[in-house]
């Protein structure tokens, strides 16, 4: 008779590791995983169904290239220094990569999975096989050890222990290996927003900030913005303050906000003046303020995702493509970018990106004509602000109310 450890399957496995290794509760910043999109699927096996909490421990699913394939779990996250050999390696936060064994007809093939996770640590900085606990041999041990590879023993009661730890190893950072730490970063998009969608909110944070007085109450009272929380989390993104030892700090970008104020007001107070002209105005931006509109394109084009989408965006023009809709953009952005951009538009719950993307990870073409399945912070905020700063023709638009196949996504200066 087999027992419950014997049935442990690979899905099962990878649920119990991700919840040991990336616990939701805590809220914990610079962290974001992924399982790869086969675990997306009804069945494992044929009459072996994954069960729905399975999936949703599981979610979100995309199909991350890490070293010379796809791990069934990578994310980024600092560890506890039980689970490695050493502690960490300078400050950011380490790529990890999770291969999951669990039973089949043939039993556990371990070796199989530590030969697979050291193949990640081309790229990963540290690389684990987890697999039921009896299942695991001295031999597989060893051989881990050899490889630096670190090895999870799971039981049938959900339990995971570290039978082996690796040490962390610096490596080059592949453009998927980038998605997700941008993701796991304070300017990721993921289970955030940018919350409003016009450039000035942000640029008046740093400005408030700095001057004499309560942050919240002047930008009520410059009539910047009301939204203060949205406001402060959106300058965040954009990179012009950061949580510091005495609270919310500039950065040297913000810093920059408040030296271009100073020069053409001579004051951060005069500057925020100025804004109180600019108060539910639907104007461009750019064409309104030339001079703040200039000095946020400079911040937006920081942005991260902002480069890649206007060299894609080039790339198109250049192609004959001079108006693609949000649809062609995805598709041509997944040929090159694929992990970037699931993360940067497709919504992070099951639902979607088991209609978006195929077990392979290919994206399924109808389904992005839905504008429920697209990230609100992307397609309708962040392109927003794009339209505001001179950068794209047209302004973004809510998720329930986007067409994707007329939603243009065009440079409004092409070169």
């Amino acid at each position: 008779m087999s027992s419950a450890a014997d049935s442990l399957s690979e899905p099962q496995v990878l649920a119990h590791t991700k919840r040991r290794l990336f616990p939701t509760e805590g809220g914990e910043e610079r962290s974001y995983v992924v399982a790869d999109t086969q675990f997306s699927r009804d069945e494992w096996l044929p009459g072996r169904p994954i069960e729905p909490a399975i999936r949703d421990r599981l979610a979100p699913f995309n199909h991350v290239r890490i070293g010379g394939g796809y791990p069934d779990l990578v994310g980024v996250r600092t560890l506890e220094s039980e689970l490695l050999a050493v502690e960490r390696l300078g400050d950011e936060p380490p790529l990890i990569a999770i291969e999951a064994k669990g039973y089949a007809s043939g039993g556990v093939d371990t070796r199989r999975g530590i030969v697979q996770a050291y193949d990640r640590l081309h790229e990963a900085n540290a690389a684990y096989l987890a697999a039921p606990a009896a299942a695991i041999t001295e031999t597989d041990r060893t051989l881990a050890r050899e490889l630096n590879v670190g090895v999870f023993g799971v039981d049938a009661a959900g339990g995971v222990e570290a039978l082996e730890v690796p040490r962390i190893v610096g490596n080059r950072t592949s453009s998927e290996a980038t998605a997700l730490r941008f993701q796991a970063g304070a300017q990721g998009v993921a289970d955030k927003s940018f919350g409003l969608n016009h450039p000035k909110n942000y640029l008046g944070y740093p400005l408030a900030h700095y001057a004499d007085g309560e942050t919240a109450a002047l930008l009520s009272e410059y009539e910047v913005v009301s939204a203060v929380d949205s406001a402060r989390q959106g300058a965040a993104f954009l990179g012009l303050i950061e949580d510091g030892p005495r609270g919310v700090e500039l950065t040297s970008l913000g810093r920059e906000v408040v030296r271009f104020a100073t020069a053409r007001r001579g004051s951060v107070e005069a500057a925020l003046e100025e804004f109180q002209d600019w108060y539910r105005s639907r104007k461009r931006f750019v064409d309104l303020a030339p001079g703040w509109g200039q000095l946020a394109r400079r911040v937006v084009f920081e942005y991260p995702a902002t480069e890649l989408l206007v060299t894609e965006l080039q790339a198109m023009h250049d192609d004959w493509q001079p108006s693609p809709s949000l649809v062609d953009l995805v598709v041509h952005l997944h040929e090159t970018h694929p992990t970037f951009t699931v993360e940067l538009f497709l919504r992070g719950d099951d639902d979607v990106r088991r209609r978006a993307l195929t077990e392979d990870g290919e994206l399924r073409r109808e389904a992005l004509a839905d504008g429920e399945v697209y990230h609100a912070p992307t397609v309708f905020q962040l392109k927003a602000m794009l339209y505001h700063t001179g950068i794209l023709t047209e302004r973004g638009a809510e998720p329930h109310r986007l067409e994707p196949l007329e939603d243009v996504w065009a440079l409004r200066e092409p070169v």
